[in-house]
């Protein structure tokens, strides 16, 4: 009896050192399944996560993890509460799970009360008391979520966007985007998937027909594969959208079917993919799941979710925090008893103090609610190459934009490019877009030819995409009416029928709004069309217009000014008067030949290059007769050379030569084709010249404006019409009918560009290809292709002005000039006779000096008497000299007695 008791002691003895050498902690697991799956998600990352900490003796040396799993149906929250009683007597340092709301509340109260920490790896909403002492969750905080969504939406610079949610939780997920339209002027439309139903397609029927481009799904990675299938069969992956998900699988789904459809698909990822660790882990946790159960439909195979990383962290946080937890003990609960777990608050605060370098990155909890506001995500987007991280988000420093995304972001859009038709709408115009002539039928793009469709060649082979032409179904380029609408090219990319529209599209401020345009491959303006004016022969008096209006009065006040003066210098000038009978020399009488009608007979025998029998003796006067020479001399040659030109040059008499003309008269009509750029040109123009031609055309609509331009070419050659339209239009129609030509300048300055739907990856490419064009010289050998036509016979457009002052004002200055100097020259001359006189006579007294004067202004006479000497005082003298015999002195003598 003795050895035996002894033995039981050793037995007893061992067992306790076996003990104490190595511990044994055991966690509850509460899982929910599916009738889909036989074993949760959760489950295994549960399980795998235990295997992983037991197998590594560095963590937890001296402890062994062992597990209680149950496993309850959705939603059942009294099952829930009787296995959480029984996990809780068997004696468990934690309880994990259950995932949905009902569930959990139900297990947290019975926790709460026990004082066993209660660990979650789902989102749930914080309880309004803050009373859930030991509850911890791993998922990101919800509000911090909100935050990164709301930093996307802004990164993107949405303006307009939906959000679709799957349950209300979803709405409270996007408090912080709801209440963001105030603060960053977003316009946000709120839809509900119907619940219980996984078929979308009404709703996204309805998005598709409000043109909704910018979508937030928040649903789970389930849902979100399904809608991504009904996304594809309502045709809207395409590029013009762009999806996001807020669900933290995105990575996980099977996206290989929406790579190359170019469609934005953006969401989060919470996972660190950059770590080899986690690497390494994943890539163990995909050889296990291949070699078990089947994947759920939807997901990549062998590909670890995130909840199921969350679920493996939180474990590995609970051997962390065991790790510091000496002498802990673990003891059965009863939960009718209500007596809780001594060391509960303690194990909870070791839990909350943990940190750890997990899968879903470093994980550190707030020790104040145990929820987990420090985290990183990684923002990912579908490339064709597979998903990409474009930028990083930190719930305290925010959005960080890598380089590296950027350059995906630039090669996705050619790589797009190079594996996309794209369908391009455009519209018969010459020489922009014409039927190819052919005996043999043609179909597709072969039966269109013209600059844009060159144009589009050069695009093509620069971007490699393949397209299909097609026209335009109203046959119309674009405008606005007055309900707003829009028609023709614009409304098919508005709507997204097309993707490039490729015609003689005019890049205007009203268009841009509502679509994008490349930088344009061709600048141009507004201008007239109108028939050639008809020529018009010299008339009767034609031998007048080489000199203006105004030469022609210059030339006769000239040359009655000039005899004027001609006839005032030869009375004054001494020289000018001689003896008519010049064999008797004793005559008193003196003659002058330029009276005041020949004077002006010998300014207008010069003028007319004939000349006259009057011959000027004094210096004076031959100045005078110079310079008039010199004056007519260049009139006569100007007169003669512009004369020949205004005879053989065939004017042409244009009723209007400028836009203001159009606007000045009501005639002539004009207008512009309907629902066209420049007719939306004068439309909105506030200049008052084109105000008032636009309600011209306005109140005559149906008859100023035209279908087109071919309706319009054939009212101008036919009517008395004239056409505002574009001036490369113009240029080419002229060229092949020399009955029609430009009037006037350009009215405004544009350019046609490449339409593109706005938000469009392509536009950007197709300016780039536009510039490279540009520079080769490419679009003008383009143009001088289309452009050059027969041509027209070469006509002397310059007419034949007539001479003005500006062409030969100089000579009016040089003829005043003579004229000036002659007067001087025959004042010095009268001077100078009068000191002669002063030589003979002792005194010439000044009486006597205004005699002579006014003896030789008398108009009326030829004739004048030589003066004779007079006496008086010395004073009244004006030259006294000392009497000196002159030679002849008898003869003077003589003469003048």
């Amino acid at each position: 009896m003795g050895e035996r008791k002894l033995l039981f002691s050793c037995v007893l003895l061992a067992a306790q050192l076996c003990l104490s050498s190595s511990q044994v902690l055991r966690i509850g697991g509460i899982f929910e399944t599916r009738e889909s799956e036989l074993v949760s998600m959760d489950e295994l990352a549960f399980k795998f996560a235990v295997n992983n900490i037991n197998r590594n003796k560095t963590l937890m040396p001296n402890t062994t993890l062992t597990y209680d799993i149950q496993r309850i149906n959705l939603f059942d929250g009294f099952e829930a509460s009787r296995r959480v009683c029984d996990q809780l007597a068997l004696g468990v340092v934690a309880v994990f799970g259950p995932s949905h709301s009902s569930s959990v509340s139900a297990v947290q109260s019975i926790c709460n009360a026990l004082e066993v920490p209660h660990i979650q790896t789902r989102w749930k909403h914080p309880s309004v008391d803050n009373k859930d002492t030991f509850f911890i969750n791993l998922y990101p905080e919800y509000t911090a979520i909100a935050r990164a969504i709301l930093d996307v939406v802004t990164f993107f610079k949405w303006r307009k966007l939906t959000v679709v949610y799957e349950d209300s939780t979803g709405l409270m997920r996007m408090q912080e985007l709801i209440k963001a339209p105030a603060k960053f002027n977003l316009k946000i439309k709120i839809r509900q998937l119907t619940p219980g139903n996984q078929d979308a397609r009404p709703l996204l029927k309805e998005l598709k027909k409000d043109k909704e481009f910018f979508i937030i799904f928040d649903c789970s990675y389930r849902m979100a594969a399904e809608l991504l299938k009904q996304l594809s069969s309502m045709g809207m992956m395409t590029e013009y959208y762009h999806f996001f998900f807020t669900t933290l699988d995105l990575f996980a789904l099977d996206l290989e079917p929406y790579r190359y459809s170019g469609v934005n698909m953006t969401g989060f990822r919470l996972l660190n993919f950059d770590d080899p660790w986690v690497a390494a882990t994943m890539d163990k946790w995909a050889m296990e799941r291949l070699q078990g159960s089947k994947q759920e439909s939807g997901l990549m195979d062998g590909v670890m979710t995130t909840d199921a990383a969350l679920m493996y962290d939180a474990v590995f946080m609970v051997a962390v925090a065991s790790q510091r937890a000496t002498q802990m003990t673990v003891s059965s609960l009863q939960c009718h008893r209500h007596k809780p777990w001594r060391f509960g608050p303690r194990f909870m605060n070791l839990f909350k103090e943990a940190q750890w370098d997990g899968l879903t990155g470093h994980i550190v909890l707030n020790k104040t609610d145990g929820l987990r506001r420090d985290f990183d995500l990684d923002i990912i987007s579908l490339k064709e190459d597979g998903i990409a991280r474009i930028a990083a988000w930190n719930s305290y420093k925010g959005m960080n934009l890598t380089d590296k995304s950027g350059r995906d972001k630039n090669n996705n859009v050619t790589d797009s490019l190079a594996n996309r038709t794209l369908i391009v709408t455009t519209i018969l115009e010459n020489p922009y877009v014409m039927l190819k002539k052919s005996d043999k039928e043609l179909v597709g793009n072969d039966r269109y030819e013209g600059y844009c469709l060159d144009l589009l060649k050069e695009l093509s082979n620069i971007l490699g995409f393949t397209y299909e032409v097609r026209l335009v179904g109203d046959g119309k380029y674009g405008a606005q009416n007055d309900k707003g609408e829009w028609n023709g090219m614009v409304r098919e990319l508005i709507d997204h029928v097309a993707d490039l529209a490729v015609a003689p599209l005019t890049i205007t401020y009203v268009r841009e709004k509502v679509i994008d345009f490349s930088k344009p491959f061709m600048t141009l303006g507004i201008s007239i069309l109108y028939r050639k004016p008809n020529g018009t022969n010299p008339g009767v008096f034609s031998f007048l217009n080489p000199l203006s209006a105004d030469i022609w009065m210059y030339v006769l006040l000239a040359c009655t000014g000039v005899s004027c003066v001609l006839f005032v210098i030869a009375r004054f000038t001494p020289y000018e008067w001689y003896n008519p009978h010049p064999c008797n020399p004793s005559s008193t009488l003196i003659q002058n030949n330029f009276t005041l009608l020949n004077s002006f007979w010998f300014g207008i025998g010069a003028l007319m290059r004939q000349g006259s029998e009057l011959m000027p003796k004094a210096l004076s006067t031959r100045i005078v007769g110079g310079i008039w020479w010199f004056f007519t001399l260049i009139i006569i040659s100007s007169y003669t050379a512009n004369l020949a030109a205004f005879l053989t040059v065939e004017r042409m008499d244009a009723p209007i030569d400028s836009a203001d003309d159009l606007a000045k008269q009501t005639r002539i009509e004009y207008g512009a084709v309907r629902d066209g750029s420049t007719m939306t040109f004068f439309k909105k123009s506030k200049i008052s010249t084109y105000e008032k031609m636009w309600v011209f055309m306005s109140s005559r609509k149906n008859t100023a404006l035209v279908k087109n331009n071919q309706e319009g070419i054939t009212r101008v050659l036919t009517t008395d019409y004239a056409m505002l339209m574009e001036s490369t239009s113009i240029e080419y129609i002229s060229q092949r009918n020399c009955n029609l030509t430009q009037i006037g300048g350009l009215i405004d300055s544009k350019g046609y560009g490449v339409g593109t739907p706005i938000g469009s990856p392509y536009r950007d490419k197709v300016t780039i290809a536009i510039l490279q064009l540009q520079e080769e010289g490419k679009l003008h050998m383009m143009k001088e292709k289309w452009w050059r036509g027969n041509g027209c016979p070469e006509e002397d457009n310059k007419e034949a002005n007539a001479l003005g002052v500006e062409n030969i004002g100089g000579i009016f200055i040089v003829l005043a000039a003579g004229l000036v100097l002659s007067v001087f020259v025959a004042i010095g001359e009268f001077i100078y006779k009068a000191r002669r006189n002063a030589d003979i006579e002792e005194c010439v007294s000044f009486s006597a000096v205004m005699e002579d004067l006014g003896l030789s202004l008398q108009c009326y006479k030829g004739i004048r008497r030589r003066s004779r000497p007079h006496s008086g005082a010395r004073s009244a003298c004006i030259f006294c000299q000392p009497k000196r015999t002159a030679k002849g002195e008898g003869v003077r003598r003589d003469s003048s007695t």
